[in-house]
C-alpha cells in the first residue's frame, strides 16, 4: 500500500510540474510575442518617420535643371517624386499629360507627351 501511495504521490508530482512547465512555456511564448508586437510597431513608426524626413524638399531647381525632354514618367519620378496633381488627355493621335509639382509657393508643371518630356515650366526662385 505504501508503495502504491508513493508511485502516486511521484506521478502527481510529475503531472504537477509538467502542468508548471506547460504554463511557463504559454506564458513565456505569449511575453515574446507581444514583444514582438512591440518591436515591430516601433519599426515601422520609424521606418514612417525616416520616410517623411527623406521626401523634404525634393522640387529644388537643381532638380527641376535635371528634367529634359524626351525623359519618361518614370524618370521625372525618380527625380521630383510623385505629382501634386496630374491630367490627362487622351487626343486620336497623341496622349497628353500634365504634372504638377508644388512646394508652398513654388509650382512645377512638366507636360508630357506620348508619354515623354514635351515641356517643363517652374515659378522657382533661384
Amino acid at each position: 500500500m505504501t508503495k502504491k501511495i508513493q508511485m502516486t504521490n511521484e506521478q502527481t508530482t510529475k503531472e504537477h510540474r509538467r502542468g508548471i512547465s506547460a504554463f511557463v512555456l504559454r506564458h513565456s511564448l505569449v511575453i515574446r510575442r507581444s514583444s514582438f508586437v512591440i518591436f515591430t510597431r516601433f519599426v515601422l513608426i520609424l521606418l514612417l518617420v525616416l520616410a517623411m524626413s527623406c521626401s523634404g524638399k525634393r522640387i529644388t531647381r537643381a532638380n527641376v535643371d535635371q528634367v529634359a525632354e524626351g525623359m519618361s514618367k518614370k524618370q521625372v519620378e525618380s527625380i521630383l517624386g510623385p505629382p501634386s496633381s496630374l491630367t490627362t488627355e487622351d487626343f486620336v493621335i497623341t496622349k497628353k499629360t500634365t504634372y504638377v509639382y508644388r512646394q508652398g509657393k513654388d509650382t512645377v508643371t512638366i507636360v508630357f507627351k506620348d508619354d515623354k518630356v514635351q515641356s517643363k515650366d517652374s515659378t522657382l526662385s533661384n
